[in-house]
C-alpha cells in the first residue's frame, strides 16, 4: 500500500475541469467594471489562479474527502475509495491548499482574503458534518452557486476596483447568475442517485424524483437569464439582450432532448448547453462595462 499520492492522484483529486466556472465568473466581474487592465495584469492573473486552481480545488479535495462513503458506492474510482489517495492523505491535501489559498487571497488584496475565507467557510460547511449543505439540495446547491458564481463575480469586481464595491447592475448580475448555478449543480447530482438514496443525502433528484430535479434545474438556469435580459433592456443594452436570448433559444433545445432521459443526458446538458449561459454572463459584462458609474 502506497505511503504518500502520486502526483497525478492529487490533481485528480483536485479536479483540474471543475476550476473554469469560478476563474470565468471572476473575470466576468472583471470586465464588468470596464476599468483598463493596465497596471492590473497581476491583480487579474493572480485573482483567477485564486479562483480556480485554488479556492476551487481546495473545495474539491474538501468534498471528495467528507464524500469518500458515498463516492465508494457511485464512483470506487477516485483517488481516495481506490486507495490512490493512502490513509488521511485527501485531509491533508484539502487543509494544505485551504492554507496557501489563504496565503494568496492575503497577498492580493483585502478584500480578496475576505472573499477567500468566506469561500472557503462555504466549501468546508458544503461537505463537513454537522452542517454538511449538501445534505439537502437546496442549501447545498445555493452554496455552491453563490461560491463559484456570485462571490467570484463580487470579487472581481471589487479587486480591479481597488477593493472598492462594485456597480449595482454588475452585483445584480452577479445575483441572477449565481441563482442560475442553482440548476446547472442539480445536473452534477443525477449520475449519483443511488449512492444518495443509500447514504440519507437528500438531493433534487432524491426529494423531487428525476422528472421534477430535471424540471426544476432547467426553470433555475432559465428564469434568472430572462432576468438578465429584462436588465438589459431597461439598461438600453438591446443587442445584447439579443444576444442572450439567442443563448437561450439554444439551451432550451439541448434542455428538451434532456428532459427526456435526465439520467442518461445530464452530462449532455453539462458539457453543451452550459457553455450557453456562461456566454451568457461574458456578454452582460460586456454590457454593464464602462455603463454605469461605481456606487
Amino acid at each position: 500500500m502506497r505511503r504518500f499520492p502520486a502526483p497525478s492522484a492529487i490533481l485528480e483529486l483536485l479536479k483540474p475541469i471543475t476550476w473554469f466556472p469560478p476563474m470565468w465568473a471572476f473575470a466576468c466581474g472583471v470586465i464588468a467594471t470596464g476599468v483598463s487592465f493596465e497596471g492590473r495584469w497581476h491583480l487579474l492573473v493572480a485573482g483567477v489562479i485564486l479562483a480556480g486552481p485554488m479556492v476551487c480545488a481546495a473545495s474539491q479535495a474538501v468534498n471528495d474527502w467528507f464524500d469518500r462513503e458515498v463516492d465508494a458506492i457511485n464512483e470506487p474510482q477516485r483517488p481516495i475509495p481506490s486507495g490512490r489517495m493512502p490513509g488521511t492523505w485527501g485531509l491533508y491535501v484539502a487543509c494544505i491548499w485551504t492554507g496557501l489559498s489563504l496565503l494568496l487571497g492575503w497577498l492580493i488584496s483585502p478584500w480578496a482574503f475576505a472573499a477567500t475565507l468566506l469561500g472557503l467557510l462555504l466549501a468546508w460547511l458544503y461537505s463537513m458534518p454537522p452542517l454538511r449543505f449538501k445534505q439537502n439540495g437546496w442549501y447545498g446547491n445555493a452554496a455552491c452557486g453563490i461560491s463559484y458564481e456570485g462571490l467570484a463575480w463580487f470579487t472581481g469586481s471589487a479587486v480591479m476596483m481597488g477593493d472598492l464595491l462594485p456597480s449595482t447592475p454588475s452585483i445584480l448580475l452577479a445575483i441572477l447568475y449565481s441563482i442560475g448555478a442553482h440548476g446547472i449543480m442539480t445536473l452534477n447530482d443525477f449520475k449519483a442517485i443511488e449512492g444518495d438514496r443509500k447514504m440519507g443525502v437528500l438531493s433534487l433528484p432524491v426529494q423531487l424524483g428525476i422528472a421534477g430535479a430535471a424540471q426544476n434545474a432547467c426553470l433555475m438556469m432559465l428564469a434568472p437569464q430572462f432576468g438578465v435580459i429584462g436588465l438589459l433592456l431597461v439598461w438600453g443594452a438591446y443587442w445584447q439582450a439579443l444576444v442572450i436570448l439567442l443563448l437561450i433559444a439554444g439551451q432550451i433545445k439541448m434542455m428538451h432532448y434532456f428532459l427526456q432521459d435526465p439520467v442518461k443526458r445530464a452530462l449532455f446538458l453539462s458539457g453543451f448547453g452550459v457553455p450557453l449561459f456562461v456566454a451568457g454572463m461574458m456578454v452582460s459584462a460586456f454590457a454593464v462595462a464602462g455603463r454605469f458609474s461605481v456606487n
